[in-house]
């Protein structure tokens, strides 16, 4: 079965345009011209990831984005206009796991896509005796795609877990900002390393006691960072 992709975006030929290709590339897509009716089709649709754009009427992409995410685990790529740093930093903050700015070019929206779905599709593989990963008050199960935080289920997007799977069954090892796109964001450096850093400070506020003073994702100065657990 093709993967399904919701499209959000209040200026039809733009949305039309990335119906096209996207439906070339083998996937189902349904488009959402506003903001309303995006959450509506996510509820309906069940899309496996979301392209969103952040001007939109009704509703704009920040409050689909916080809709969708208090009920799904799905990719949601921001797609939008503005260059502001600010727009992309909140995208992130909400839940978003990727953006990309206006004017793009399909190539690469499409290996964005492919990107995030892969890294979903890669998330389900078993690692034998070492699905159930424990380190003092936290579990990360990868078979089930859970975090535990002493013993109360812990709720992260898709990108956070995938970072946290990365960094904590590679314990002590030090990645750079670059590293860790290309390896949890399954692409090459295209935009802003500040990504991995907004990520990081959300993950750290979901699974650390102190996210001041955390004991599991360890900032190693100058470098990136690094996952310390017994």
């Amino acid at each position: 079965m093709s993967k399904k992709i919701l499209v959000v975006d209040d200026e039809k030929p733009i949305a039309d345009i990335l119906k096209f290709n996207l439906e070339k590339e083998g996937y189902t897509v349904e488009i959402a011209y506003d903001g309303e009716d995006a959450i509506k089709k996510t509820w309906q649709f069940e899309p496996d990831i979301v392209l969103l754009d952040i001007m939109l009427p009704k509703y704009d992409g920040f409050e689909v984005c916080k809709k969708i995410r208090e009920k799904y685990m799905i990719p949601i790529i921001m797609v939008t206009a503005k260059e502001e740093e600010v727009d992309k930093i909140l995208g992130l903050e909400l839940g978003a796991d990727d953006y990309i700015t206006k004017p793009f070019s399909v190539r690469e929206l499409v290996a964005r896509v492919k990107a995030n779905l892969r890294r979903v599709d890669m998330s389900g593989i078993s690692a034998g005796n070492d699905d159930l990963l424990r380190f003092e008050d936290l579990t990360v199960d990868l078979m089930k795609y859970e975090v535990k935080k002493e013993g109360r289920i812990i709720d992260l997007t898709v990108r956070e877990f995938e970072l946290l799977k990365f960094l904590s069954t590679q314990k002590e090892q030090v990645f750079s900002r670059e590293q860790l796109l290309e390896q949890v964001w399954g692409y090459e450096y295209y935009g802003d390393i500040r990504t991995v850093d907004v990520t990081v400070r959300r993950l750290r506020e979901k699974i650390e006691t102190d996210s001041s003073s955390p004991a599991y994702i360890i900032t190693k100065r100058g470098v990136g960072y690094y996952f310390k657990g017994d």
